[in-house]
């Protein structure tokens, strides 16, 4: 049971299956689940995977494909445009933090009705961009885009020298705060893939990514939280940065991706009392906050806890997998509904009273505030 937010491969309840291996490394657990998987592809659809998983770095992730998850049954790669498109006189440019790009190969013909459709695609609230900038590669070599204004044809043939483009194909462009923007161009470049045919269902592109942040800044409370939980092992070679710069740690930890969901992800844990205690303080917790809330642990390390690593797989999101459904919903018995319901039992109900007595519990309304 998580307290998982209501999207189409999450749901508040579903069936994890927890590997845990003790006196392991990474690459232990990354080969022997790799060899797991290629069997489940070859015994249940008849896929044959006979070269090793592609390992992406997280920063490599976001920077190409803005997501921890890439989908890599397609190409499309983000394209940095910063340094090539400010300084014309294009405000929208000129001011923003990140100028990114991709390139849809040969959809230079897109009608004016489809680029409007893709730009109110991208400025929904959920994807947040503030627009969307066009350059057309032509049959004869020129350039047409949205901005014709500020950028001239030497200008426009230097984008699509760093994008790889070639004539016929179409510059979609995004900017602006650059973690929000590699958000937004994420969600574009799956949609076009959509669009182009390019993420069938029978078509696996399995993957590890690895080499995540192990902490995460939040400038609301000024403090580092753990990016998967406080007993992910830090890389060894980034334990002298615990003390001065927490913020470049790379965990090792690992996700297993295919076709751009989280198939499966671990990491090998904390094992030595002395770097546990330091984690804790990094997080903010101090001596007597850490031995009243994780005692138990720190106690047990005393004990000779081994090195001991693993990683949980999403066992509907598996069946969804190979079902080539896009929602775990499908093979889940009683799911639950995007409000968090079940619609099969009613649930939840109005509990009695007799049933709040018998706990000791009450029901209060909110408390409004003007």
């Amino acid at each position: 049971f998580r307290d998982e937010d209501l999207r189409a491969d999450r749901q508040p309840e579903f069936t994890q299956i927890d590997c845990e291996m003790s006196f392991v490394d990474r690459e232990d657990i990354l080969n022997v689940f790799e060899d797991l998987a290629k069997y489940l592809f070859r015994t249940i659809l008849g896929k044959e995977f006979t070269e090793a998983f592609p390992r992406i770095g997280w920063t490599e992730a976001m920077e190409k494909y803005g997501s921890d998850k890439p989908d890599l049954r397609f190409g499309m790669t983000f394209n940095d445009l910063s340094e090539e498109a400010r300084g014309k006189g294009f405000g929208v440019f000129d001011s923003a933090e990140y100028i990114g790009a991709i390139c849809a190969e040969g959809c230079a013909g897109y009608t004016r009705k489809q680029l409007d459709a893709l730009t109110e695609f991208v400025k929904r609230p959920q994807i947040g961009a503030k627009g969307l900038v066009y350059v057309r590669c032509e049959a004869d070599g020129s350039y047409r885009s949205s901005v014709d204004k500020f950028y001239g044809q030497e200008d426009l043939a230097r984008w699509a020298a760093r994008c790889g483009a070639k004539p016929g194909d179409l510059l979609l462009i995004l900017s602006g705060p650059k973690k929000n923007t590699l958000s937004a161009l994420c969600e574009l470049r799956l949609e076009m893939g959509e669009r182009l045919g390019l993420r069938p269902h029978d078509r696996f592109a399995p993957l590890w990514v690895v080499d995540f942040p192990l902490l995460e800044w939040d400038d609301e409370t000024q403090r580092y939280y753990a990016m998967h939980h406080p007993f992910t092992s830090p890389k060894s070679e980034d334990l002298a940065l615990m003390d001065t710069d927490p913020g470049r740690v790379r965990a090792n930890a690992y996700d297993f991706v295919v076709n751009g969901v989280e198939v499966g992800g671990g990491s090998i844990r904390i094992f030595d009392s002395e770097l546990q205690q330091k984690m804790f303080r990094v997080l903010g917790f101090s001596a007597e906050e850490a031995e009243k809330q994780f005692g138990f642990l720190t106690n047990a390390f005393k004990y000779g806890a081994p090195p001991h690593g693993g990683i949980a797989f999403g066992f509907d999101r598996w069946c969804a997998l190979f079902g080539g459904a896009d929602s775990i919903r499908d093979y889940i018995a009683f799911p639950k509904n995007n409000s968090g319901r079940d619609t099969m039992i009613d649930s939840p109900s109005v509990v009695s009273d007799a049933q709040l007595d018998e706990l000791s519990l009450s029901v209060r309304e909110p408390q409004r505030h003007a």
